[in-house]
C-alpha cells in the first residue's frame, strides 16, 4: 500500500527519519535520525554551525515527502 507523501512530510517535521521508516525505508530513516542526534550533539557541545542543522532537517522532511511519493507498493 503506498503511503501518504503528507504524512510522511509531516512525521519527518517533528521526528527527523520517521516519515522514511513509516514510508518503509528503516534503515535510511534511522541514519537520517543518527545524523540529526549527532548534529545536534556537535551544536550543544561546540556550538557547531546551526545552520547545517536547520538544512538537514528540511532537507529530511523533503526527501521523505518525494520518498513517499516514489517508493514501491509493498
Amino acid at each position: 500500500m503506498r503511503k501518504d507523501p503528507g504524512i510522511a512530510a509531516l512525521l519527518s517535521f517533528f521526528v527527523a527519519g520517521a516519515g522514511q521508516i513509516y514510508v518503509g525505508a528503516v534503515g535510511r530513516g534511522l541514519v537520517i535520525f543518527g545524523g540529526f542526534v549527532l548534529l545536534w550533539i556537535l551544536f550543544l557541545f561546540d556550538g557547531l554551525l546551526p545552520l547545517i542543522g536547520l538544512i538537514y532537517w528540511i532537507w529530511n522532511v523533503y526527501d521523505a515527502y518525494n520518498l513517499a511519493k516514489k517508493f514501491p507498493v509493498q
